[in-house]
């Protein structure tokens, strides 16, 4: 595998754009956070309620929000609306395809900078 390929340059985009958002979530509030932390974020801005104190359910339910979120252009999920909670709802399109941990990664790290760069944040 060569040291500099085609999408070397991306790759460097991309970690500069992790890190940018990662400092502004530090600055914002106070810790610097990592993926499972973004993503709870991610999950309380899509649905416009912020508490300091959530049960271990919602706070897993807002990391599957922002899952769906992010991965809604691609189409695997479809928003469906919210219930009468505001709770946003998504529904399943396409199943995720089978990769390693360490691509995951950093597809989850790409759609979230893409997230913040849409919302602006960044």
């Amino acid at each position: 595998m060569p040291l500099l390929n085609e999408n070397s340059g991306n790759q460097t985009q991309n970690t500069e754009g992790w890190f940018k958002v990662r400092r502004f979530v530090k600055e914002r509030f106070g810790k610097r956070p990592d993926i499972n932390a973004i993503l709870f974020l991610i999950g309380m801005n899509e649905l416009g309620i912020f508490k300091d104190e959530w049960e271990k359910e919602e706070k897993q339910n807002l990391m599957h929000i922002a899952m769906c979120r992010l991965f809604e252009k691609d189409g695997f999920y479809k928003f469906t609306g919210k219930d009468e909670d505001g709770w946003p709802h998504y529904e399943l399109q396409k199943a995720m395809p089978a990769v390693h941990l360490k691509e995951q990664e950093g597809i989850l790290k790409e759609k979230i900078v893409l997230y913040f760069e849409e919302m602006e944040y960044i």
